[in-house]
């Protein structure tokens, strides 16, 4: 018991937490969900709305989840979502970022699939004045296989609910 205490003692330091470190730092859920849904109030009506939506929507479905590590993964996407979500005025034009290949690449079919069902769920509902990159080639979208494909009705099924 006692050599334990010392070696818990001697992990904890007493240097100040490193700016990156700090920021790092999960929000409970419920200040998170907020600070989300505040910085959507910067973006244009239609993204908000869908963004809004969507947020809501997640965070239901993680309301009785229990193991900690997916926990602690939701809340961290969440938080990296909040950060690359810009800090302008209302009615500035959000251009969003593209996605990392390599990202595409670890992703599994079905995964995929849901992202080009909600990309063209969304042109729908935002139109930009550039046409977009798409995110999947017409020859990868039809490769997937018919499971893949029910499971991404069902997610649109939700959004389209939702709204």
């Amino acid at each position: 018991m006692q050599r334990t205490c010392i070696r818990l003692a001697s992990s904890v330091t007493t240097k100040p937490l490193a700016l990156q470190e700090a920021n790092a730092a999960l929000l409970p859920p419920k200040p998170l969900f907020r600070q989300i849904l505040r910085s959507h109030r910067n973006l244009p009506s239609e993204m908000r709305s869908l963004g809004d939506d969507y947020v809501k929507a997640e965070f239901r479905r993680h309301r009785a989840v229990t193991n900690p590590v997916h926990i602690i993964g939701f809340l961290s996407q969440w938080k990296l979502y909040l950060e690359a979500l810009p800090a302008s005025k209302e009615g500035e034009m959000f251009v969003g970022e593209k996605l990392d290949p390599f990202l595409l690449e670890k992703m599994s079919s079905e995964q995929l699939g849901q992202l080009y069902e909600l990309m063209q769920a969304t042109k729908d509902v935002w139109k930009p004045s550039q046409s977009p990159v798409p995110l999947l080639s017409p020859a990868r979208a039809r490769s997937l296989s018919s499971d893949s494909l029910w499971s991404v009705c069902k997610f649109v099924d939700t959004i389209t609910i939702l709204q």
